[in-house]
């Protein structure tokens, strides 16, 4: 995300992947990535000051972190304080992020 990289970061995300923003907006992955290919989110520096992992019965994993987000929304630039969490699901044997949900801590 820091390097812009949509290329790759469309490879690590399911194609049916949502990102939920703390505003509650759910946004679909390619209207994401269209946007950071814009300009729209521009991520300077990620500072992870928390994170956890975890397996459910069902075989879903989820990654919780919090962070200190560097990054220009919509031409605002701000530190995010986001608490992320991410589901992956399995996909040709390989695990990838199905959703993220934001929200402020």
């Amino acid at each position: 995300m820091v390097e812009g990289d949509t290329t790759t970061l469309d490879g690590l995300l399911a194609e049916d992947f949502i990102l939920t923003h703390m505003t509650g907006y759910v946004q679909p992955k390619a209207e994401w990535l269209a946007q950071m290919r814009q300009g729209r989110f521009v991520y300077h520096s990620i500072e992870e000051k928390d994170t956890a992992f975890g397996v459910d019965d069902d075989g879903t994993a989820r990654l919780t972190a919090r962070t200190l987000t560097d990054a220009t929304v919509y031409g605002t630039r701000a530190n995010w304080r986001l608490h992320l969490a991410t589901d992956y699901v399995r996909h040709d044997d390989v695990r990838v992020a199905q959703r993220t949900v934001a929200t402020s801590w």
